[in-house]
């Protein structure tokens, strides 16, 4: 049987190590034990982008943030959704990721990066939130597993009343919050909900589609500014 092979490793500014491994064309992203992702199951994050993307007010030449790269799917599949005209920026915190993407991981999602509507911020998407005047007219966020499980301890912040605030503020009227979590949370959507937004709570099953029951397992907010 073939093993993982390591191709890189990278620090993550509070020390955490990010591994991306591969196996027999298959590849995974890990920070320390806790698998991010793969290349093997991305619906939901394609899902999380088609999603907000189809919600948008705009879809010809709107802005649009995803928070976290990753493998490129969700940015990926904004691009498909999006005109020309369209600003779509990615704030990834590791510039190792980003890296990995042109070495390895961007062949499996089509090379988002080199797209010319995309333009790329080094840090933490929190705290260009927290600090910018940007007004959006989404923004995507799929750089935790949910709330709960976080790629970085800065990112608790996103999900408190006050990230959620500062997420509102940036967003333009009738501007779109797009969240992705492997499971449930009903802290954040009452916290959403108290925050001002209009909340839909979907559910995805990697073998169908998004769906309002309860049939999926990962769970997609679609948070429209009330």
């Amino acid at each position: 049987m073939t093993e993982w092979e390591c191709l890189a490793r990278s620090a993550l500014p509070d020390g955490a190590q990010l591994r991306l491994l591969r196996h027999v064309g298959e590849y995974a992203i890990y920070v320390d034990e806790l698998e991010l992702m793969t290349n093997r199951l991305h619906g939901s994050e394609d899902a999380l982008a088609d999603l907000a993307c189809d919600r948008l007010s705009d879809g010809t030449a709107p802005r649009v943030l995803v928070g976290g790269l990753g493998m490129g799917f969700t940015l990926a599949a904004v691009l498909r959704r999006v005109g020309a005209e369209a600003e779509v920026v990615v704030a990834e915190l590791s510039e190792a990721v980003v890296r990995w993407q042109e070495a390895w991981t961007g062949g499996v999602s089509g090379y988002p990066l080199r797209d010319p509507r995309v333009s790329v911020r080094i840090g933490d998407v929190a705290v260009l939130l927290e600090e910018g005047s940007q007004r959006w007219d989404a923004v995507i966020l799929d750089v935790d597993n949910g709330p709960r499980h976080l790629s970085t301890p800065t990112n608790g912040w996103l999900y408190t009343q006050p990230g959620l605030r500062a997420l509102k503020a940036r967003l333009k009227p009738e501007g779109l919050l797009a969240i992705w979590s492997p499971g449930k949370d009903r802290r954040l959507t009452r916290d959403l909900r108290k925050t001002g937004f209009v909340v839909e709570v979907l559910r995805h099953d990697e073998d169908e589609s998004a769906l309002y029951s309860e049939s999926g397992t990962h769970v997609l907010w679609m948070a429209r500014h009330g």
